[in-house]
């Protein structure tokens, strides 16, 4: 059961948004224990590429990063289910680097089974997980072994909109030592090898799973603010902004509709008007070294698939230039 001044903070917040010019939801609100597992189908879906991509990518590089960097603990960000962190959660055990995983995320129930799965598969691992909203603090435990390496996978920072991602890399930075390094994994901007028919399939499946995490929202609000939105009265709608370069992902509003909070609160939205509930930021090289600068951070190594759709990026702290 959420705390009342808990109810009460995301209450203002959801308010706060849905009353802006352009009606707009945070994506963490996609994420509690049922919309955690319909994002798990989405993964499995043949449109959604960048599960599949980045796990492969994942493979072929990661084992021997480990076999570089010697982490003696891993911390990730947005963790999820953690399927794909068992690439390197299997290498740090065959090179005897480290014994402490740390998963952070914001769905509490979610998070602790998936603490129970890894318990039961890694015995030797110590899994510490915490959970937190990342885009607005990064209290993790301290002090952690050294050196580190955190994750950052799944495109997770494509959610955060430019300026937003640079404060949240500036965050991991502050956590991290000199010989730390983050992993990120960035989808990649249309190309002659990836068309924007392709971006747009990944976030409109032929089987309506993505329609349905979006609209998974609704009932969010709905169970905890009490609002009274009808879960019927919207449809999904993803598309690729190539002037911004990100996928934008809502709910438009199939009818006119009052939208009622307890407290008194109401929102009128109109026919086709749209809730803003995600945005997924697309990359290329220039663009994700203007977030990472500001940060302090640079890459280290560049990686990405033959078809141009996905790079993981080793990153570290900026290093002094040479006198």
């Amino acid at each position: 059961m959420s705390l009342p001044g808990a109810v009460e903070s995301m209450r203002a917040e959801v308010l706060e948004g849905l009353t802006r010019p352009l009606r707009e939801l945070s994506p963490k609100h996609l994420y509690d224990e049922r919309g955690s597992k319909i994002f798990e189908e989405i993964t499995r879906l043949p449109e959604y590429y960048l599960t599949r991509v980045e796990r492969g990518l994942l493979r072929e590089w990661v084992p021997a990063w480990i076999r570089d960097l010697r982490p003696q603990a891993l911390v990730e960000l947005g963790a999820g289910s953690a399927k794909k962190t068992r690439v390197a959660l299997d290498a740090m055990e065959d090179e005897g680097s480290g014994d402490l995983f740390v998963p952070v995320d914001v769905s509490a129930v979610f998070l602790q089974e998936v603490a129970d799965e890894l318990r039961a598969d890694y015995p030797d691992l110590r899994i510490e997980p915490v959970v937190l909203d990342m885009a607005h603090s990064l209290e993790i435990p301290e002090p952690l072994p050294r050196p580190a390496l955190f994750l950052l996978l799944g495109s997770t920072l494509g959610n955060f909109y430019p300026q937003d991602a640079t404060d949240l890399l500036h965050r991991i930075r502050d956590r991290m030592a000199d010989e730390d390094h983050l992993l990120l994994g960035l989808d990649l901007r249309p190309s002659p090898r990836k068309p924007v028919e392709v971006l747009e399939a990944a976030y409109n499946d032929s089987r309506g799973v993505t329609a349905r995490f979006t609209s998974n929202v609704l009932r969010v609000l709905n169970r905890e603010l009490g609002s009274d939105f009808d879960l019927e009265g919207y449809r999904h709608r993803a598309r690729y902004n190539s002037e911004e370069g990100r996928m934008e992902l809502g709910l438009v509003s199939l009818r006119d509709q009052t939208v009622r909070f307890p407290g008194g609160a109401t929102l009128e939205i109109r026919e086709g008007e749209e809730i803003r509930t995600e945005v997924s930021c697309k990359y290329d090289r220039t663009s994700a070294d203007a977030l990472l600068k500001p940060a302090g951070l640079e890459v280290r190594r560049w990686v990405q698939d033959g078809d141009d759709r996905f790079a993981l990026v080793l990153t570290g702290p900026q290093r002094a230039p040479h006198s």
